[in-house]
């Protein structure tokens, strides 16, 4: 299955000069949104996760669905001040500032073997922070998935020597 062709091209969003990637019409599809997410559970199976951690928020999509086909928990990484319990925080660096991401801190036990899924990888500062909250946690990042990576921004080379799956490339 073509799954680029339910890919939507959005120019001038957020900002002008990006195009966008839009997953929404690729999710409107359960053919394409079932074949998307075997894509990813081969990817996933074999390592075996105890923990699929996503990113807030389209990462919600893929990996709520992918923890279940997997038997692993599924563990949200959300913006600062919208998880409920005692956090822990890890800021990164974006091309026109700095934001950051928390998890709980009782996510993760010390041990557990994570995949981090995302739903694009652009720069790579989103998933790197991702995997500084899984490792000062105490878990250890097998993996990290993606169904879209965007390969002009060479995020890959700034994910210091893990893993990365993606499902399309541009």
């Amino acid at each position: 299955m073509d799954l680029k062709a339910y890919i939507r091209d959005v120019p001038g969003f957020p900002i002008e000069g990006v195009i966008f990637r839009d997953i929404t019409p690729l999710l409107r599809s359960p053919a394409a949104f079932t074949h998307a997410l075997d894509a990813l559970e081969a990817y996933c199976r074999p390592k075996q996760p105890d923990v699929i951690v996503a990113i807030e928020a389209r990462g919600y999509i893929l990996a709520a669905p992918l923890a279940l086909r997997l038997g692993a928990a599924f563990v949200p990484a959300r913006k600062p001040g919208k998880l409920p319990w005692k956090t822990i925080r890890e800021e990164y660096q974006l091309e026109y500032g700095v934001a950051a991401l928390e998890m709980h801190e009782d996510a993760i036990a010390p041990g557990q073997r994570v995949v981090i899924v995302d739903d694009v990888i652009a720069t790579g500062g989103t998933l790197n922070a991702t995997r500084r909250l899984v490792e000062r946690l105490g878990g250890t990042v097998v993996g990290m998935a993606c169904l879209v990576e965007l390969t002009f921004l060479n995020g890959r080379s700034a994910l210091e020597g893990a893993e990365l799956f993606s499902v399309l490339t541009y």
